[in-house]
């Protein structure tokens, strides 16, 4: 599978009956599904169905799909609900009192499913915002990110550019990220938290700045 390819261009290749595009959107984002339901805490084979049942809503509404960059959120969303659905119906009427949430697990356990769902998420909108960038941006962060890490002098010498520029290109690249649709996506979800103490208000806020603190300075 390619991860170069946008995820507004799987879409809409997938809308029109593109096989290929729609296995490569499943693949990508079956990991941010399957997150989900581990939370909820389901059986394999509810899981299962779980999983079967968003795809089958998703590709009934590819065509109606406005803002594609938004995919990942809409795919938490959707498995939350359907989760829930699952839950209420094979525990019982009071099962919705057991339903892991930060409300019914320990704090622990709520931050650490916080941190799954929210690393599967922000996974995704990274690749598909890294996808969007320049090829320069692209070629740049790739090495960056190197490990080991590699020197400025490095990279200059690597990518046939002056030591000198490779800060202030860094920094419009790390720009461009933050303000791509679906970085963004995820900075308005954090913003749209009740409680922005929680781990996952302050990690999905945080979202925008995830890859400049992956990406420090470097001499």
């Amino acid at each position: 599978m390619r991860y170069d390819q946008p995820v507004t261009d799987l879409v809409t290749r997938a809308a029109r009956g593109d096989q290929r595009a729609w296995d490569d959107l499943v693949e990508r984002y079956a990991p941010l599904v399957w997150s989900v339901c581990r939370r909820y805490q389901l059986s394999s084979a509810d899981a299962e169905d779980v999983h079967q049942t968003v795809w089958l809503q998703l590709v009934s509404r590819l065509d109606k799909i406005r803002d594609p960059a938004a995919l990942p959120g809409w795919l938490a969303t959707t498995t939350r609900r359907e989760c829930g659905r699952v839950v209420r119906a094979t525990r019982g009427p009071r099962a919705a009192e057991h339903v892991p949430d930060a409300e019914t697990i320990p704090d622990q356990q709520a931050w650490v499913a916080d941190q799954e769902l929210l690393e599967a998420e922000r996974h995704a909108a990274l690749r598909e915002a890294l996808a969007r960038l320049p090829p320069s941006c692209q070629r740049l962060i790739g090495k960056l990110i190197e490990d080991p890490p590699l020197t400025y002098a490095q990279i200059s010498a690597a990518l046939n550019i002056p030591v000198g520029s490779i800060g202030p290109l860094r920094s419009r690249c790390l720009d461009r990220l933050r303000r791509d649709p679906a970085i963004a996506a995820l900075i308005d979800a954090g913003a749209a938290v009740s409680d922005p103490r929680s781990a996952r208000g302050q990690a999905l806020a945080g979202c925008g700045s995830t890859t400049a603190r992956a990406l420090p300075p470097r001499r």
